[in-house]
């Protein structure tokens, strides 16, 4: 039998690659992964060796990898230190739900995997395809006003705003998605009261969003989303993950959550699987989900600053 090819020892800095790695069955090439590793929940048992602007070089060169995969100029730094310690490195930028695709096809190729990757790749699509499909018995396209962080307040980035388009909905700031930068998607809260979305949907980058917080903002008692009840959270791991977790889970909690706005159910096979929507009710009490949690799943932290804006 031929000896596997490509990198053998990979150490992800973020989740999206340990989870494409997953899915190719190449995970037995993951050494190390980042602490905000949530998806495959057996990706756990892997050393924790970064956050997101930061990471642990020396536990990272203990490992000896071959290959170390980060994410984007805000992990410029970590990769900067561990070009100099002679290390592999390869940073994607994907920001696209296309890119998404590219990223997942190129890391494929990388662990020889190339089949499946396609097949992986041709799998998610036919998803995304369905959820455009069941889109199509909505009378109308909620608008909405999607938060990945509540100070300064900050719109979705351009995958997110992609997929709430795929899932049923018009982002009501669809100019701000091209900038790769946080700070370039900074809204003030009256611009939000003026687009008056029907829905608000929020995923404060691992933090627990609070509702009450949004609703108390001044204006928000008018704007239909807060009037309507229809005030949700997706998870970051979910949403905020340029990879397989937002093109699967993620997505169909987009499509669940616009669908009740439209008065619609998802077409069959389309439901969440990994969390039920979430059903809070605008009084603050708890509707126990369909798994008999009333509360989400935290996001596992390597350190107490919130440092990983996109």
């Amino acid at each position: 039998m031929a000896e596997p090819s490509g990198p053998r020892r990979i150490i992800c800095l973020t989740e999206e690659t340990t989870e494409t790695l997953y899915l190719l069955g190449e995970d037995w090439r993951i050494v190390g992964i980042s602490g905000y590793t949530c998806r495959p929940k057996e990706a756990r048992r892997k050393p924790k060796v970064s956050a997101f602007t930061s990471a642990k070089i020396d536990k990272i060169l203990e490992l000896r990898p071959d290959l170390v995969i980060g994410f984007s100029n805000l992990q410029a730094q970590i990769a900067r230190e561990l070009i100099e310690a002679g290390v592999n490195v390869l940073v994607f930028n994907q920001r696209s739900v296309d890119e998404i695709f590219d990223m997942m096809l190129m890391l494929a190729r990388i662990a020889g995997a190339e089949t499946a990757g396609i097949q992986l790749a041709d799998r998610l699509r036919h998803e995304l395809r369905r959820i455009e499909t069941s889109t199509r018995k909505f009378r109308r396209r909620p608008r909405v006003f999607f938060e990945e962080w509540m100070d300064p307040l900050i719109s979705g980035i351009r995958w997110v705003e992609e997929l709430i388009e795929i899932a049923g909905g018009e982002p009501v700031f669809p100019e701000l998605r091209q900038h790769h930068s946080a700070s370039n998607r900074i809204v003030d809260a009256s611009a939000v009261v003026d687009a008056n979305p029907d829905v608000i949907i929020a995923s404060w980058c691992g933090r627990k969003v609070s509702k009450e917080q949004i609703r108390a903002r001044p204006g928000f008692s008018g704007i239909r989303a807060v009037q309507s009840g229809h005030v949700y959270e997706v998870k970051s791991t979910y949403i905020l993950q340029p990879g397989p977790a937002s093109l699967t889970e993620g997505v169909r909690q987009l499509h669940a959550i616009l669908a009740r706005v439209a008065n619609c159910q998802p077409d069959a096979g389309l439901a969440p699987s990994e969390t039920a929507l979430d059903q809070r009710r605008t009084d603050g009490r708890s509707v126990p989900s369909a798994s008999g949690r009333t509360d989400g799943r935290s996001v596992p932290s390597v350190s107490d600053d919130q440092e990983f804006f996109i």
